[in-house]
């Protein structure tokens, strides 16, 4: 999470403010040496740095459609086609972020393959047309911003073929976005573990990408979050008749997520500088929809 932390409301209108936060950020990102744009359109086999982490535990892709959900500039889109996909729609509610993914595609070899689509997660099977994917994708950074894990399983649902229709997940693991740094490498529990209606409301202009020095910095600074437990996830898909074929908790995750506590090592993986055992930082999970 961040830090400063604010009284939260429950009439906090969270998606003009997280809408205005990632348009903001989205042209940053689209710049910054983090995603790394530039090799991805010169390169016709590069893929992103998420994608080559996933590679081990991807479904097979060749041939596939897949919706990505909340697809950000889409980097992680284009090289879902480049392994293979047969069609890749991304959707995410931040129009600046689908201008930078339909630009992306516009100059890289699999961009042909791929459409994105502007609109609320929430909403995902009426916008996609109640198509139904053999494939669908969600990465790091996706969940925080929602309230309702429940409601989102549905969404993930609903956009699977029966009959075998996949779904892929990395995200950051719950137990990560629960603490907070301290002094002496200490990690302490500041924030629900467990989804609450209260969302936790933080001051910050940080983002999580490496940016030129004196490049530009975010003026949004509004933050707002939930956390929903592993548990919940995996309960809420459950609920929703999908069945789990893979759950892995891992050591790493693609940003710096507690600033001076974790180190680079590699791959745009960071881990914790002392004790890694002590904390999954984010997870892979792998669901059918029979």
């Amino acid at each position: 999470m961040s830090t400063d932390q604010q009284p939260p409301s429950s009439s906090i209108d969270y998606q003009t403010l997280t809408r205005e936060r990632w348009d903001e950020r989205a042209p940053i990102h689209a710049s910054s040496p983090t995603y790394n744009l530039a090799h991805l359109i010169a390169s016709p086999t590069a893929l992103s740095d998420a994608l080559t982490f996933d590679l081990p535990r991807l479904p097979p892709l060749a041939g596939k459609s897949i919706a990505h959900l909340q697809c950000h500039i889409g980097s992680d889109a284009l090289s879902l086609a480049r392994l293979g996909a047969q069609r890749v729609v991304g959707l995410d509610f931040s129009g600046a972020s689908v201008r930078e993914a339909r630009a992306l595609a516009g100059k890289a070899a699999g961009g042909e393959r791929c459409e994105f689509v502007e609109g609320d997660v929430y909403d995902s099977v009426e916008l996609l047309g109640e198509r139904a994917f053999d494939v669908v994708f969600v990465n790091v950074g996706s969940l925080a911003w929602l309230p309702d894990v429940r409601r989102w399983a549905r969404v993930v649902a609903g956009l699977m073929r029966s009959g075998g229709g996949e779904f892929f997940m990395r995200e950051v693991h719950p137990s990560l976005l629960a603490v907070e740094g301290g002094e002496g490498g200490r990690l302490a529990v500041e924030y629900s573990y467990f989804e609450v209606v209260e969302p936790v409301v933080t001051d910050s202009s940080w983002t999580y990408v490496k940016t030129e020095e004196g490049g530009e910095v975010p003026k949004v600074r509004k933050c707002v979050e939930w956390n929903h437990g592993l548990g919940e996830i995996v309960s809420a898909l459950l609920g929703e008749g999908l069945r789990i074929t893979m759950l892995v908790e891992h050591r790493s995750v693609p940003y710096e997520a507690v600033r001076g506590h974790m180190v680079e090592i590699g791959g745009g993986e960071w881990a914790l500088k002392e004790g890694r055992d002590r904390l999954p930082l984010s997870f892979t999970l792998r669901a059918v929809k029979d």
